[in-house]
């Protein structure tokens, strides 16, 4: 038995969570995960079907009304459920609800209240397939550039979470006209469909929530490192450019300066006058927009014009 209090554990075996939420076996189909695993414990199970542990219990736990936040999202694996989630919806949960309504109602073109009742439903999974096309084509190759490393800068997960919705409204507007405005005596075939809306409307409510709580936070999480590195490669290729930009002279000047050399002393030791020196740090400093000895060490270090163990400790 799980503590309800608790989130699921990868010590918990897989029949205690269907004990616990029997929904969740939808969940393991959708991951890939065979069934017959016995009593195994759920990390054996998701290593026997190569599912990303942590993930799984993310999604369970979600589903479950439990903690789910301290989880390691795989981007992939959960991309990899979602997909399949689509699937299920499109090729099987739709087509079979369509076929039920159609033998509860005695559906035909030449009856208008039938027929309309069908096209509210057709034009219904026309909006959910462009729904889940846009997923699959759009978001979900969008994120597997990511996960390459490669950003398009037209598109962000933000614009997908803004727009998006669970799709169930439609259904349950349907539900209703069934329920309250629909005149029909006893039809065990209508029971049943309208039990199947109510599970399919729980199920895309589902969806959104896996795909509110835990897709789009991790796909902004990776467009936040991506933008971080790409920030830290465009200061280390700016910084490179400005060290191109020093002759050969200006770098041993720089080393000289970092070293804690005064003017004099730099021009003693590399055969200059003081005023040419002067010339030259000036030049460096407008060059770098580094104006102090300090700044100018510190560059020095970074971009291994000096060595650190050279440098004296003591200069001004």
């Amino acid at each position: 038995m799980i503590d309800r209090h608790s989130s699921y554990k990868p010590e918990n075996t897989m029949r205690d969570l269907i004990r616990d939420n029997n929904l969740l076996l939808m969940t393991i189909n959708r991951f890939g995960i065979p069934f017959g695993f016995g009593d195994d414990s759920v990390r054996k199970v998701c290593d026997n079907a190569e599912v990303d542990l942590n993930t799984f219990l993310a999604v369970c736990n979600l589903l479950s009304g439990r903690e789910h936040d301290n989880y390691q999202i795989s981007l992939p694996s959960l991309m990899k459920y979602l997909k399949n989630a689509h699937n299920v919806i499109v090729s099987i949960s739709l087509p079979k609800l369509r076929h039920k309504l159609i033998e509860a109602i005695n559906y035909s073109e030449t009856n208008d209240v039938s027929f309309l009742l069908i096209k509210f439903f057709d034009d219904y999974v026309s909006e959910v397939h462009e729904h889940l096309n846009h997923e699959n084509d759009v978001v979900f190759d969008y994120v597997e550039k990511l996960l390459h490393g490669d950003k398009d800068p037209s598109f962000s997960i933000e614009q997908f979470s803004t727009d998006h919705d669970h799709m169930g409204e439609k259904l349950n507007e349907l539900k209703d006209i069934f329920i309250y405005h629909y005149t029909e005596e006893s039809n065990a075939l209508l029971s049943s469909a309208l039990f199947d809306i109510i599970n399919l409307e729980k199920d895309l409510m589902s969806h959104f929530e896996i795909e509110s709580h835990l897709f789009v936070p991790s796909v902004e999480k990776l467009e936040k490192r991506l933008e971080s590195k790409k920030i830290e490669i465009s200061k280390s290729s700016e910084a490179k450019r400005r060290v191109e930009l020093l002759g050969e002279r200006e770098k041993e000047i720089i080393c000289c300066v970092a070293k804690g050399l005064s003017n004099k002393e730099i021009a003693e030791k590399l055969y200059l006058s003081v005023h040419t020196v002067a010339t030259h740090r000036k030049n460096i400093s407008s060059k770098l927009e580094i104006h102090s000895t300090a700044g100018l060490a510190i560059f020095a270090i970074l971009h291994h014009l000096v060595d650190i163990k050279d440098l004296n400790p003591h200069a001004k």
